[in-house]
C-alpha cells in the first residue's frame, strides 16, 4: 500500500489560516490503543515531513521579505500550530494543493499577537518561536498543553535575556510565560550548557535580529539543520571545530532571500517503520526518501553496529542535506551493544524505539549520556522502563543512563497496558512492541501521536500490523 503524506489529510484550502481552520492544540479524549503480533511487513512506508526542518521553513520563511514554497511539509498538529504562531505574528500563511505558501514579514518585522500563542505539545515550537522574537519590541504570551506546561523554559530565556530580552513564567522557568523583546538588542556570544539544537537554533535565530556577530559554542555537536537553512536563507554564518567545540558566528541583520523548500521525510518518524520491520518475522519495508544529515542518523549506525539488516539505497542530495531510501528487512539476531555517549545527540529522540529493538536483542544495550531524555515530553527514561518492565523486560536506570536487558526474538512477553505520558514517541514505540511480543501491547492514549506522525495508524497497518483504536 502506498500512501502519499499529504493525501490522506483532511485539510486542503487555498486561504490563509484562520482560528475556524485549525484548533489549537489542547489534548481532546484519551485515544486507547492496541497492538497485536502481526505477520510480516511488507512495501513501502511513505513517512511524514521531517519535522525539524518543517518548523523551521515556517520560521524563516516568516522572517523573509516576499514568498516561500515548502512542499512535502510535516501537517502534524506540532508543525500546525507553528504556523498559526507565525501568521500570529505577522506573516501570511496559505496552502495551495501540496504546497505552502509564506509570505513574510521580514528580519525583525514581526508584529505584535492578538492573542496567547498555543504552541501546543511542540518544545521545538515554542522555543524557536521565542529566539525569533526575543529580538523584536514587541511582547508576546506562550502557552502549551499539560505535557509542555512542565517543561524547562530558562535553557532559552537565560540566553536570550543577554539580547536584552525579558520573560516572565511559572516557577521553575516554565509556561505560561511571557516574553518582552529588546528594544534595543545586543549580539552575544554563548556556549550552550547542554547539547540542545532547540537552544543553539533559539540563540541564532535572536541573533538575526542583533548588530553585530553572535556567537554560540557548542561542545557537542547537535543537528544542525539551522545552520543550513540560515546559510540557504541568505544569512552569513561560518562554523568552525575547535578545542573547545563547535563554534557558530552568526552575521546579524541579513537581507534574507525568499526559498523554495522540499522538506525530506522525517528520520524520527521512519524510526518506526524501520525498527518494526527489524523485530517482526519475514519483514521487508523500504522508507523512501528519508534525511540522513549526520547529526541526525546515530539510531541508523547504532541500529547497523546491532547486527541490523538496515541498507542505504539511491544515495543522493536533497536541498543541501543527504537523503538515501532506508530498506528493513527482519533482523532475528540482534546483539545489545554500548552505545557511544557522543552519539546521543545525533539520536536523543530515537533512544524510545532503540530501546524496543535493545528488548528483543541477545544481551544488554546500554545507553549513557542521555539525561537529556529525562526533560522532553515526558521523561522518557522512566516511562519507557516502566512499560518495558510490565512487558517482561528488565530496564536498570540512573540519572543520564539506562540499560535494557534484552531477551532475544521470540522471547518479550508483552501482554501490559503502559501510559502515555502525553508523548507521542513513548506512545507510538509500545504500539511497534506490541507487534512482536508474544501478548498484545497497549497505550492508554494514542493522541499525541497526531502531533508529529498523523499518519501513524493507517501507515503501519497498510504494511500489514495490527494497531487498533478501543473503546475508552
Amino acid at each position: 500500500m502506498r500512501m502519499d503524506s499529504t493525501s490522506v489529510m483532511s485539510y486542503h484550502f487555498a486561504r490563509p489560516l484562520t482560528g475556524k481552520t485549525f484548533a489549537m492544540s489542547s489534548h481532546g479524549d484519551p485515544i486507547p490503543m492496541i497492538s497485536r503480533k502481526c505477520g510480516p511487513l511488507k512495501g513501502e512506508a511513505q513517512v511524514p515531513g521531517d519535522k525539524s526542518i518543517s518548523h523551521r521553513s515556517l520560521i524563516l520563511g516568516a522572517m523573509t521579505v516576499g514568498e516561500t514554497k515548502v512542499t512535502g511539509l510535516l501537517e502534524g498538529q506540532d508543525v500546525l500550530d507553528t504556523a498559526k504562531a507565525m501568521q500570529a505574528f505577522g506573516a501570511k500563511i496559505e496552502k495551495q494543493g501540496g504546497t505552502w505558501h509564506i509570505h513574510g514579514v521580514g528580519v525583525g518585522g514581526f508584529m505584535e499577537p492578538e492573542n496567547v500563542i498555543d504552541c501546543g505539545n511542540s518544545g521545538t515550537g515554542v522555543r524557536l518561536i521565542m529566539g525569533a522574537m526575543a529580538t523584536c519590541p514587541i511582547t508576546a504570551t506562550f502557552t502549551g498543553d499539560a505535557s509542555l506546561n512542565k517543561r524547562p523554559m530558562a535553557r532559552v530565556t537565560d540566553p536570550l535575556a543577554l539580547f536584552g530580552a525579558r520573560s516572565y513564567g511559572r516557577q521553575g522557568g516554565r509556561l505560561p510565560m511571557t516574553i518582552v523583546g529588546a528594544a534595543d538588542p545586543t549580539p552575544v556570544s554563548y556556549t550552550t550548557p547542554v547539547p540542545s539544537a532547540q537552544v543553539k537554533s533559539a540563540v541564532l535565530l535572536a541573533g538575526l535580529n542583533a548588530p553585530g556577530e553572535t556567537v554560540v559554542t557548542e561542545r557537542e555537536a547537535t543537528r544542525d539543520h539551522s545552520e543550513r537553512m540560515l546559510a540557504g536563507f541568505g544569512a552569513e554564518i561560518e562554523t568552525r571545530v575547535t578545542d573547545e567545540g563547535r563554534v557558530i558566528t552568526l552575521q546579524g541583520r541579513p537581507e534574507f532571500t525568499p526559498q523554495t523548500i522540499a522538506v525530506p521525510r522525517d528520520p524520527s518518524s521512519a524510526a518506526f517503520p524501520v525498527c518494526a520491520a527489524l523485530i517482526t518475522e519475514g519483514s521487508d519495508v523500504v522508507v523512501p526518501n528519508i534525511g540522513l544529515n549526520p547529526t541526525r542518523a546515530g539510531l541508523f549506525t547504532t541500529l547497523r553496529d546491532m547486527g541490523a539488516d538496515l541498507t542505504y539505497e539511491n544515495e543522493r542530495e536533497e536541498g543541501g542535506e543527504p537523503a538515501a531510501d532506508l530498506r528493513a528487512r527482519f533482523s532475528p539476531d540482534l546483539k545489545g551493544i554500548e552505545v557511544p555517549a557522543d552519539r546521543a545527540a545525533s539520536m536523543i529522540d530515537e533512544y524510545p524505539i532503540l530501546s524496543v529493538v535493545a528488548a528483543f536483542a541477545e544481551g544488554k544495550t546500554h545507553m549513557p549520556g542521555v539525561k537529556e531524555l529525562r526533560v522532553k515530553e515526558s521523561d522518557r527514561i522512566d516511562a519507557m522502563a516502566r512499560g518495558l518492565r510490565a512487558a517482561g523486560v528488565r530496564v536498570d536506570e540512573g540519572d543520564d543512563w539506562w540499560t535494557v536487558h534484552g531477551l532475544g526474538h521470540g522471547n518479550v512477553p508483552g501482554g501490559a497496558t503502559c501510559e502515555s505520558f502525553l508523548d507521542h514517541r513513548i506512545a507510538m514505540s509500545f504500539l511497534i512492541l506490541g507487534m512482536a511480543t508474544n501478548a498484545p501491547m497497549s497505550v492508554d492514549d494514542g493522541g499525541p501521536i497526531a502531533t508529529s506522525f498523523p499518519i501513524f495508524e493507517p501507515l503501519m497497518n497498510g504494511l500489514g500490523a495490527q494497531v487498533e483504536r478501543q473503546e475508552a
